[in-house]
């Protein structure tokens, strides 16, 4: 897919390159824009439109003082219904005042705090950031913020390198790193996968930002088609009337009767921790649908008893004797795993490798537009429309959005904080993802039953925990192949979702749907998401075997023509040039060879699939 920058009104991909700093008395605020956020007024207006409101704050973040440089990603609504998301990258950086060559009236402070945005129609936050980092520096190195013809330079640059190129490939992906996330939430990765598919309100929380977008972006981008085509309509929401009730947040939840309003102040100074109510409705019989406000009342009203004991319960651990009781059951039958096949899950053995194919990580066969999702989807039908009709993707908030969390025209979200308000008003969250400790806080017993992993998954992310922990030096220069890499990982989970869908498109298909578990199947169906995908037709689908590939002589050829077009791809690389400074054109043409060896692969699949009809 080319960039389509060039569209509406004849402007780039990027639309503004805006400076925002920290005035001793007025606060965070736009200080340049080029070309101008107002049409009518000039570079160094301070006038923002309503819907971006939150710009100074999402740019400038909170807490920004105790670091010298922060980067942030973040999402802005659309400005006219022609719009989409438009996607927000932010270095921040302070400086000594007594270091300016050019000290002006309004600097008054020891130092001065100051953000470099980039505002763009498109997903590209590593790339941008890259070139971003390299201007704020040469910016600060001036010593002089009115030099802003280096700002004008870069809008330009930009909008020339960025028009018509591929979005696909690397550069989407660039930053993230789903290898550094699996060694730090461990099987945990593949529940984070499963409570996005269940269009929860999840919560990441850790500083500094850079950190945090980090941790969220690289969850999404596991997801197929999710980063390229997928987040168009993820920032829809309408700021409020005033910034003097966005400061207000006493009264967290207020002007719906419906809801109990919650002191900000009284759960700040609380020190029990919030669980959810045993006899609330469980999450498999709340549609997960825009209209469904009932659905959302559940889980917006606050929880009616508190506990005094810690909420980080044994569950989050993983551990496999924990999980005996829930994670490994199957949940078919509802039989307890017994101790052999937990210590199964967790230890691959040597003869039978437990893989996956990445059949559509490369050359999916182009995207067209889908009828009801609105988004361009692959012949698989993904990105799936999680991200949609009021579920929102918001890589990090500010504290003047906190409203979000309990609007009602929110029926969900992805969302990054700092600060630690938001970590307190639990009740506001589905789950909470403590980014440093690698927890994931689920308040609700009956969700964290439904996201307990089965025996099937726990051998899914052990497999993927040990190709990543036994690889750790760089496996895409030392001739092993692509094993344990980012773009492998990927392709795991494309077919693990591949796969998923495939298994619910079977008739008596329980059996196959015991490998995800019976009770997530249950949530997962009735979810906006599956219900776009299934009223489609996808006709690739056709083509993937349902049920997961393990411990079968399938799996087994398949492992070991994995590796043998993994090694043929790198080798390719190293003949071109040094993987790590491949040209995007190289990186191009061994994608095209891949192509051609996926192919193979596909082949094979075929060969040994069941005779089965979707």
């Amino acid at each position: 897919m080319e960039l389509r920058g060039s569209r509406d009104d004849g402007r780039g991909p990027v639309l503004h390159i805006v400076v925002v700093g920290f005035h001793h008395k007025k606060g965070c605020q736009v200080e340049f824009s080029y070309p101008p956020l107002m049409p009518d007024e000039g570079h160094d207006s301070n006038l923002l439109p309503e819907e971006w409101k939150y710009l100074p704050f999402l740019a400038l973040p909170d807490g920004a003082h105790n670091y010298q440089e922060d980067t942030v990603f973040f999402h802005l609504p659309p400005l006219s219904a022609d719009m989409k998301c438009v996607y927000g990258v932010s270095c921040y950086r302070q400086i000594e005042a007594k270091a300016l060559k050019v000290r002006q009236a309004d600097v008054t402070r020891e130092t001065v705090q100051k953000s470099v945005c980039v505002l763009s129609r498109v997903p590209l936050y590593g790339l941008l950031q890259a070139k971003l980092q390299l201007i704020t520096h040469a910016y600060f190195e001036e010593k002089d913020f009115s030099q802003i013809s280096i700002l004008k330079e870069l809008y330009e640059h930009m909008n020339s390198s960025l028009r018509g190129s591929a979005l696909e490939g690397s550069q989407v992906y660039l930053g993230l790193s789903p290898r550094d996330l699996i060694l730090h939430f461990r099987h945990k990765v593949l529940i984070l996968f499963k409570l996005i598919l269940l269009e929860k309100k999840v919560l990441f929380y850790v500083s500094p930002v850079s950190r945090l977008v980090g941790a969220l972006m690289t969850v999404l981008s596991l997801f197929p088609g999710m980063m390229e085509h997928g987040l168009v309509d993820s920032s829809h929401y309408r700021p409020k009337s005033s910034v003097s009730e966005d400061l207000s947040l006493v009264d967290s939840v207020s002007g719906v009767e419906e809801f109990v309003s919650v002191s900000a102040i009284d759960i700040a100074n609380s020190n029990l921790e919030l669980e959810a109510d045993e006899t609330a409705q469980p999450a498999t019989e709340s549609p997960s649908s825009g209209n469904n406000t009932e659905g959302d009342n559940q889980l917006l009203k606050p929880p009616s008893r508190t506990s005094p004991e810690s909420s980080e319960s044994d569950w989050e651990t993983l551990d496999p004797s924990v999980l005996e009781e829930g994670g490994a059951k199957e949940a078919a039958e509802g039989k307890e795993a017994a101790p052999e096949q937990l210590s199964d899950a967790f230890d691959s053995k040597p003869g039978t490798p437990i893989t996956v194919q990445p059949q559509a990580a490369i050359g999916q066969g182009g995207v067209t537009q889908g009828l009801l999702s609105g988004l361009e989807e692959d012949q698989y039908g993904l990105p799936l429309a999680i991200f949609t009709k009021g579920y929102l993707c918001l890589p990090y908030m500010a504290l003047q959005q906190h409203h979000l969390l309990s609007d009602v025209t929110v029926r969900g979200f992805v969302a990054g904080a700092t600060n630690i308000l938001f970590r307190q008003q639990r009740h506001l969250s589905d789950a909470i993802v403590e980014v440093e400790e690698a927890l994931i806080q689920i308040q609700d017993p009956e969700l964290r039953k439904i996201l307990s992993l089965t025996t099937a998954d726990l051998r899914f992310a052990d497999y993927l925990v040990k190709h990543v922990t036994e690889n750790r030096d760089d496996v895409f220069l030392d001739g092993t192949g692509w094993e344990g890499g980012d773009e492998w990982i990927r392709a795991q989970f494309t077919l693990y979702l591949h796969s998923l869908l495939s298994s619910v498109l079977q008739q008596d298909n329980e059996r196959l749907l015991a490998d995800y578990g019976s009770s997530f199947i249950a949530a997962w169906k009735i979810t906006h998401s599956f219900r776009v995908w299934f009223s489609n037709k996808h006709p690739a689908m056709t083509a993937v075997t349902p049920g997961s590939v393990q411990n079968s002589e399938r799996g087994k050829k398949i492992g070991n023509a994995m590796i043998t077009t993994s090694r043929s791809v790198v080798q390719t690389g190293k003949a071109v040039g040094t993987e790590a400074q491949l040209t995007l054109k190289n990186q191009n043409q061994i994608m095209h060879i891949w192509k051609h060896l996926l192919k193979d692969l596909h082949n094979l699949q075929e060969s040994e699939a069941p005779d089965v009809k979707p």
